[in-house]
């Protein structure tokens, strides 16, 4: 039986094809014969307590000259019909975001897998969620009281400041004991005390790199991406200007997901990206992790097949 498999994701006529990991995802879906269902959040509605969304038919091709993808007919479909919802809006994490995933989730309560799960993609803010695994974590604050902030830079020496809700690097500052616009920094960042920041100890080996580690339903991808900072660069993000290169994970990155698994698996976050510096996870990315295109591209994977692999594994048929 076909598999019918929506996503719901940011305009794809603005992604870059050849790193964009729900593209690589489309690819593998269309391979393997699913019939894809495109959608962005705002055609995500709830009627008479019904899910539907208004989805394009979508055909995808592996080429970048700006032809790599087709829309057929739009219809309005509702959402309990799908076998498979793929979520992959970037952040922030703002309210519509919110609402969607409450629609989303009565999709899944009809039937649907729906992935990640809503109600923990709600739960799990990708700053915060790396909270529950202390062992793992650099120190940490989160808060929006000047004096504590200010407190742990002083104790720190040498911090980023981050705020909760953005992605790719945006607006994150590094803050030296010292420095005489920290002040400053923490007005514009917690707008004067009205909206918690993070805080966390800057490590020196962003210098060999942030490195993505991939987990599929709690199983690590056996390679992560160091994203390597530009020179005189804070942040080794791709979309800050990062270098991506391939490694093999060490025993140290493979413990860490060790920790981490049974959470995820728990809260069925199946594709999920750690952001690991050195010995430590700074972040848990649960939204729209990247990386797919690359790490296949250096290594022969597939990770999409491992991901697919793994959804067909947790849907049953016929509906």
């Amino acid at each position: 039986m076909q598999i019918k498999l929506g996503i719901v994701m940011d305009p794809i006529e603005h992604i870059k094809p050849h790193k964009d990991s729900s593209f690589a995802m489309l690819l593998e879906a269309q391979r393997r014969g699913y019939e894809l269902f495109y959608m962005q959040p705002q055609d995500i509605y709830v009627q008479n307590a019904q899910p539907f969304a208004i989805t394009s038919e979508l055909k995808v091709w592996d080429r970048n000259d700006g032809q790599y993808h087709g829309f057929g007919a739009s219809k309005v479909t509702p959402l309990a019909e799908l076998d498979m919802i793929l979520i992959r809006q970037d952040p922030p994490f703002n309210n519509d975001y919110l609402y969607s995933t409450h629609m989303l989730e009565l999709a899944e309560a009809q039937g649907v897998l729906v992935v990640n799960k809503p109600q923990s993609l709600r739960d799990a803010n990708e700053k915060l969620f790396a909270n529950w695994f202390p062992e793992c974590t650099p120190p940490t604050l989160v808060s929006a009281q000047a004096d504590l902030l200010k407190a742990f830079v002083e104790e720190q020496q040498d911090t980023i400041f981050k705020p909760l809700d953005a992605m790719g690097g945006a607006s994150i500052f590094r803050v030296k004991q010292g420095d005489p616009n920290l002040s400053v920094i923490i007005e514009i960042m917690t707008d004067h005390g009205q909206h918690h920041i993070m805080a966390q100890r800057y490590l020196p080996e962003i210098s060999a790199g942030d490195k993505r580690i991939l987990l599929i339903d709690g199983e690590p991808i056996p390679y992560a991406l160091a994203r390597i900072p530009q020179s005189g660069e804070t942040r080794g993000n791709i979309a800050a200007g990062g270098r991506g290169e391939g490694l093999e994970l060490t025993e140290r990155d493979r413990w860490l997901c060790q920790q981490i698994a049974p959470k995820l698996r728990e809260k069925g976050l199946i594709f999920v990206g750690l952001d690991v510096i050195g010995n430590y996870v700074t972040e848990i990315n649960v939204t729209s992790p990247t990386c797919i295109r690359e790490l296949d591209s250096q290594f022969g994977l597939n990770i999409a097949g491992t991901l697919f692999d793994c959804l067909e594994s947790k849907i049953n048929h016929p509906k």
